[in-house]
Order: C-alpha cells, then structure tokens, then sequence
C-alpha cells in the first residue's frame, strides 16, 4: 500500500511514521524544503514522546521517505491524505481552508490510476465535497475518490493514540474507498478498535463535536471551581464525586487555568461558525469560549490577590508555557493571556519549560526571563506560579524551592500540591477550586 501524507507537521509526521510501521509504504511531502531536508536528516520539527524513534526506525527499513516533489509521488499513491494545517481565520473565527484546497487543486493535475483523497485535517462539514468539486473541475478524467478520516491524536501521546485509538472513523461513498482504508488500517484488527464507518459528513462533525464536548467538560469544572472557591467545597472532590458516575467519566475533570492547544480553541470557534452559517443554535459552546476566556484571565486576579493585591515590582518564577506537559505547543497555552498581563503591570517574570522555551521566545514579552534550571528560575522570586503540571513539577524539593526563593507565595494553577503539604513547608499556598 502506498500512502502519500501532504503536510509533514504534528498530523502528517505521526500519521506517516505510523502508517509505516503498519507496514504501508509512506512518502511525507512537504513545500517547506528546508523541514523536508531536516527530517532527512532525522531531525524532529516537533516534540512529541518516541516520535524520533519511530521515524529513524521506519526511515532504516525503508517504509518512511520525505519528499518535496509531489508529482511522483502522486503517481505512485494509493490512498493521498491532506494533513495541512486549517488555523482559525483572522477575523471571523472560521477553519481558514486555503491550503487544504490548494493541496487538492495541486493533486487533480496529477491523478492517473484510482485513488482515494483523504481530509485528515480537521476541516468544516461540506470540505470533502468542495475537495472532490476541485478536483473533479481540474481533471474531469480522474478515477477518485474523496473520503474523510478525522484524526484524534493528543498531543505527548498521539503516537499511543494512533496504535491503540478508541476508533477509527472513516467517512466514504463507495465500497472501493472504504476497502482501501480498512486495508491500510487491517492491523489495528489485532487489537479489535472499532472502525465507525458512516458518510462525509458525519465523520467531519465527529471531529468537532468530540473536541467541543471534552472542551466543555473542563470549562465545566472550572465554573465550578469558582463556586467552590466561594461554598468551601474541593472542586477534586466534587471532580471525583462526579466522575465516578459511569455515564459522566472522570476524564478532562480536572480544573485548571483554561484550555489551550492546536484544537479546543480552534475547533469550538469553528463549531459555532459551521452552525451559524446553517442557520443552527451552538449556545452551550459559545458559553464554553465564554468561560475558558474568562478563566484565563481569573488566573491573573488569583496571582495578583496572592501577592497582595498588585503584582508591581514583584519576581514571578513561572514553571511551565506550554498548554500541556509532554509537547512543545505553545499555541492558546493559557501562558500566552496570563504572562502578558502581568508584564504589564509591572512584574518580572522568569520562566522555565522543558520543551516550550523556544516557541514561547516568539510568542511572549521580550523581557520575559528563561532558565534551563528549575530552581534558577525559582532564584529570588517573591512567588512561584505553576503554570503547566509536567512531571518534573510534581516532585519539587520544597525545601529548596523555599530557600531559594526571596518570597513564600506558590500559586499552583494544575492543583499539583495539597494545601496541608505546603503550608506545612511554609508556603503560602494558592490552587484552584479548593
């Protein structure tokens, strides 16, 4: 089976490197030369847990190849899968397509023997019938067909997620497409994942209607955070309490400083755009925006109470930009709406990250401070703020970070710590919804 991924970022390059150790054959094509020549190389434009093992192993047996030149590889595809990017369109919040159609538009002129086009990109309901219009319109001889397959890969696991997925969707019009991609995913038969196999689409709104309903149960928790901040009440508690009912799920129940990403805060704009435009209701959603804005900025007026009601003047050491541990993504982290304002007001904030430095370097304040050390960051802070929970936050020698630090305020917005712990180690401590 030979499998064409347009676009080698976060989708494309763990899709490809994935295909390949199903045993497809895979040719990554990009325009970016200079990422196509990197990857040659074996150097990783992203961070993502096992990704660069995956792609040099497949590389050595000759599955995985990376290419700028779309032309041949068109000509020896089976199955094309469109994973460009479809960021949020400046100005009205929808899925910008441009470079899902110009994939397209470039791929028609191409085509010989049957192929199947496949939207991997998440892309608005009606988009794999618009990528079937242009291609059929540039080459009216082409044997093809255009199927979608949204994909539902978290980034710091996506390479266990595309192994061991909770399904698979495929959305088709024809036998001879459907079979193809059962083919191409006939490995994951091992494991018995469910292969959901329903029309266009569906399988595009499956895509957002997934993202939307996880978005909405942590804007969820985090409303109710504040009441519990105002009752008394554990919001991990009430999390627990609640997630222990089979028909709600623990999952995406842990309050925090808002959602963040390359998908929540894309796919929710995009969802409340796609039911406007046909004339459709998406009230819950668009409150879901509501609060996820407003809890990122309740985060700011947390850490501004904790130092006193102004965070003028004052050393903020930051542990964590990005919007998840795990990943590099800095994109919508909550960082991105905090870090600015408190800059504005005065603060000096130094910042450590183990992934995401270089991304947020682009991205915040240029008088943002960056260590390579935790506790460097930590030196002479008048408070701690935990911003993202990776790992190598969970553990904090508290003794030193108390030592070393010029204040005694942490204010942990992922809820790593108990509150009996630290005040035991003298801090004084802030979370949130407890």
């Amino acid at each position: 089976m030979n499998v064409v991924m347009i676009g080698s970022g976060s989708v494309g390059l763990v899709s490809g490197a994935c295909f390949a150790e199903f045993g497809a054959s895979v040719n990554c094509v990009d325009k970016d030369e200079h990422k196509i020549n990197a990857l040659l190389k074996g150097k990783i434009p992203i961070y993502e847990p096992g990704l660069d093992d995956l792609v040099e192993r497949n590389i050595a047996a000759g599955r995985l190849k990376f290419s700028i030149d779309l032309e041949q590889a068109v000509n020896e595809a089976d199955l094309i899968f469109i994973a460009v990017g479809t960021p949020t369109r400046r100005g009205d919040g929808y899925a910008d397509l441009k470079y899902v159609y110009a994939a397209a538009e470039e791929i028609a002129g191409y085509l010989n023997d049957y192929t199947v086009i496949v939207d991997k990109s998440t892309v608005p309901v009606g988009t794999a019938r618009q990528v079937h219009r242009i291609i059929s319109t540039a080459n009216p001889d082409a044997d093809f067909d255009v199927a979608s397959n949204p994909e539902f890969l978290r980034e710091g696991s996506a390479i266990k997620d595309f192994m061991h997925p909770d399904r698979v969707v495929l959305g088709v019009e024809s036998d001879r497409a459907e079979n193809r991609l059962r083919e191409l995913y006939r490995p994951l038969n091992l494991i018995e994942a469910p292969i959901h196999v329903t029309n266009l689409e569906s399988a595009e709104l499956i895509k957002y209607a997934s993202n939307a309903y996880l978005a909405t149960k942590i804007s969820f928790i985090n409303e109710m955070s504040q009441l519990c901040e105002k009752v008394g009440a554990d919001v991990h508690s009430i999390a627990k309490g609640m997630g222990l009912d089979g028909r709600i799920g623990r999952k995406f129940l842990h309050a925090g400083p808002g959602y963040g990403g390359s998908c929540f805060p894309k796919d929710t704009l995009a969802l409340i755009r796609i039911a406007q435009e046909h004339g459709s209701s998406c009230r819950i959603i668009e409150s879901v925006v509501e609060v996820n804005a407003a809890q990122k900025a309740r985060m700011v007026s947390k850490i501004r109470e904790a130092l006193g009601g102004s965070e003028a003047h004052k050393t903020i050491a930051v542990l964590g930009l990005t919007f998840k541990p795990e990943t590099d993504d800095m994109r919508d982290s909550p960082s991105l709406a905090i870090l600015p304002a408190l800059v504005d007001k005065g603060a000096t904030i130094r910042a450590h990250d183990p992934e995401g430095i270089d991304e947020a370097e682009n991205l915040l304040p240029d008088s943002i401070l960056y260590f390579d050390s935790i506790y460097e960051a930590i030196h002479s802070a008048d408070a701690v703020v935990l911003m993202t929970e990776w790992n190598q936050y969970r553990g904090l020698d508290l003794e030193k970070v108390k030592a070393t630090m010029k204040g005694n305020v942490f204010v942990d917005l992922r809820n790593v710590y108990e509150r009996s712990m630290m005040e035991k180690a003298g801090f004084n401590y802030y979370c949130v919804g407890r």
